[in-house]
């Protein structure tokens, strides 16, 4: 069920920019005052119950003065537990009742004490409701009224005179007929044209001596916003500002630096640019957001320029070899009775053409995987096993190999197999340039295990020592080198966290390895 309405609100989703869409969100934000104020009623519910909590002190206070004044009444208890009564009126839930029914006419004459009270009781009423300008009647235990030109009328037939007869307080909404709008704008009020209506027992003791009903229209809420309309503009104003400060600084922070980011990328792919510093306005996140654009961009550059060289070479060691097969090939093609001496030192050259472009194809995707290998994570390499190994191996009248190599050397977070590679493509190396001897050296440097392999050769001439590690760079290609060995061990070191490179000397060469320390075996150390 939740998915179709997915598909569809996707299908309409409107595309917006993202100022678009700062600017929806602040202006929602801002007016969720007044939306509250028009439409939850949250303002005009707090008017609603202000006059409510008044008729129910007014009602209160009226009552036990009424009460007071009974010739029948009673002490005042002492120490009672306070009582206190909150509005409870809601404008959103509660039912709004007809406008007040006139009263009545019953037979029978009031009783002479209950009138007798009222006359006493009337200029009290009387000095209230010309202050507070409600409407205050005062009634006797059976709802007849005693007070005011309606006297001798009866409303115990109104739900919150029954309510007080009983001896609970009441109060209702009740529509005013008599209401007419004075201003344009008083329809933003729900409870402009209601009336409240509030009905209080006048006990003496624990008995109903009479009703106490009080009414008023609360208070508008057009009213309450002229009257607070001072505030109403500050605060306006203030979130006006405050809303522009907030675009201008979201702006600065994040709109206008991804769109300048957009720019910059555009114009680095199509080789135009390159990313700019981030903006320092920028936020911490934009400005990290540059810097990773900034290193990938870098990254696909240095690719780029590397599969374009790469690319190059490939092509210019394979067209040798295979010119050289075409041509043998059209040779033998166009002299089909070639002496049999000649056919076969062709057939021996494309023979040797052939090897050395299964070589390079081997090489190729040895170098490729080296490029794509990933450390697995808890490999590890004991230096000092692999330098026994190694020593052993090499073991010969030509050529040997030294190691010199701390009592406590780490292990490395490697594979054995990885390093034994490269450490045996150097060895292999140096005994081809004419060396006799390699000296390896194995030590600790802070969170790495450097490997250093010398030897006594000729050493790599002043112009060729910047390119040894240029794929398909080498001084002996009529020996079969392919130029592929330093760049596989290379690209095989960098997998596993790993450097190589080559240290000038006097004499031989020298190449320095550099591995990060096995984890656990750096918790044994430490």
């Amino acid at each position: 069920m939740i998915e179709p309405f997915k598909r569809v609100v996707r299908r309409h989703w409107p595309h917006l920019r993202l100022r678009t869409i700062l600017l929806l969100t602040f202006v929602f934000v801002a007016a969720l005052p007044g939306v509250g104020a028009l439409f939850l009623r949250v303002y005009e519910n707090a008017l609603v119950r202000q006059t409510e909590a008044e008729l129910v002190a007014q009602g209160a206070a009226l009552a036990a003065a009424a009460a007071a004044d009974r010739p029948d009444a009673l002490p005042f208890a002492r120490g009672v537990a306070l009582a206190p009564e909150p509005p409870g009126l809601d404008l959103r839930f509660a039912t709004v009742l007809p406008d007040r029914p006139a009263a009545r006419r019953i037979a029978g004459a009031t009783d002479p004490v209950d009138a007798a009270w009222a006359r006493r009781v009337a200029p009290v009423i009387g000095q209230t409701v010309r202050t507070t300008l409600a409407s205050v009647l005062l009634l006797d235990s059976h709802g007849r009224i005693l007070t005011g030109r309606h006297a001798g009328a009866s409303l115990a037939n109104l739900p919150e005179v029954r309510s007080a007869m009983a001896g609970r307080p009441a109060t209702v909404l009740r529509r005013n007929d008599a209401y007419r709008p004075a201003h344009a704008l008083e329809w933003i009020s729900r409870a402009a044209d209601l009336g409240i209506h509030h009905a209080r027992p006048v006990m003496a003791g624990d008995r109903v001596v009479g009703v106490l009903l009080l009414a008023r229209p609360p208070r508008a809420l057009f009213v309450g916003m002229f009257e607070d309309r001072g505030k109403i503009a500050v605060g306006v104003v203030a979130i006006f500002v405050a809303l522009v400060l907030l675009s201008g600084l979201l702006s600065r922070g994040i709109v206008r630096p991804v769109e300048a980011l957009g720019e910059a990328t555009r114009a680095v792919a199509e080789g135009r640019g390159e990313v700019p510093d981030p903006p320092t306005t920028a936020a911490i996140e934009i400005q990290a957001l540059y810097r990773d654009f900034a290193a990938m961009a870098d990254a696909i550059g240095h690719r780029s320029r590397y599969l374009r060289d790469f690319a190059h070479a490939v092509s210019h060691e394979f067209k040798t070899p295979l010119a050289a097969i075409g041509g043998a090939v059209e040779l033998l093609q166009d002299h089909p009775d070639m002496a049999p001496a000649d056919r076969e030192r062709f057939l021996r050259n494309m023979a040797a053409d052939a090897a050395r472009l299964t070589l390079l194809v081997s090489r190729l995707l040895d170098l490729a995987r080296a490029d794509m290998t990933q450390a697995a994570g808890d490999e590890r390499t004991d230096i000092a096993d692999v330098l026994r190994r190694l020593a052993d191996a090499w073991q010969g009248d030509r050529f040997a190999v030294r190691i010199d190599a701390a009592a406590t050397i780490p292990a490395a977070a490697a594979p054995p197999a990885m390093l034994e590679a490269a450490l045996t493509g150097l060895l292999d190396n140096s005994r081809q340039a004419g060396a006799t001897t390699a000296h390896i050296t194995a030590r600790r440097d802070d969170g790495h295990v450097v490997l250093t392999v010398a030897d006594n050769g000729p050493g790599i001439p002043p112009g060729d020592r910047d390119r040894v590690f240029e794929p398909f760079f080498t001084s002996r290609r009529g020996s079969g080198g392919t130029g592929l060995g330093l760049p596989i061990t290379r690209s095989l070191l960098l997998a596993h966290g790993g450097t190589i490179d080559r240290i000038d000397s006097e004499r031989g060469a020298v190449f320095c390895l550099t591995l990060p320390v096995w984890r656990a075996s750096e918790e044994r150390v430490r």
